[in-house]
């Protein structure tokens, strides 16, 4: 191989602050950096996926992935909360804006997760152009 960035990364093991469940669209990662700001979070086990909450609402194959991930982070990482998330205009949701929808689905995808894992703290959270809310 060669190497092409010189770059010591810390080899010591961290704790998570939170495994976090997010979709990949652009649009929204300042949001995401305010909200692990805001939160204090300083390690975050980070999953960005289309439709982030989705795959969890859907409860298919996707969900099996996502929850063996968050399975991953809570054993690797000691993770003590999950947090899912759904924004305005998904595409993987095919656009839809309205916030009701969204809510169920994180509803959804929130008893999914707290299903599997009862004693984490499972969060959802709703993105829109306007910031971020609690559901």
């Amino acid at each position: 191989m060669n190497k092409i960035i010189s770059h010591a990364s810390n080899k010591d093991h961290y704790k998570a602050d939170a495994c976090i469940t997010w979709c990949f669209d652009n649009r929204f990662s300042s949001a995401l950096e305010a909200f692990t700001r805001q939160r204090g979070y300083a390690q975050v086990d980070l999953i960005k996926v289309a439709g982030g909450a989705k795959g969890l609402a859907d409860g298919g194959g996707d969900s099996l992935y996502l929850l063996d991930q968050i399975a991953k982070s809570i054993k690797l990482h000691h993770t003590p909360r999950v947090v899912v998330m759904a924004h305005s205009e998904c595409g993987a949701y095919g656009g839809s804006v309205d916030p009701a929808f969204y809510e169920c689905e994180l509803k959804k995808a929130a008893g999914a997760v707290s299903a599997l894992f009862p004693s984490i703290e499972v969060e959802a959270v709703f993105a829109d152009f306007d910031g971020i809310k609690l559901v």
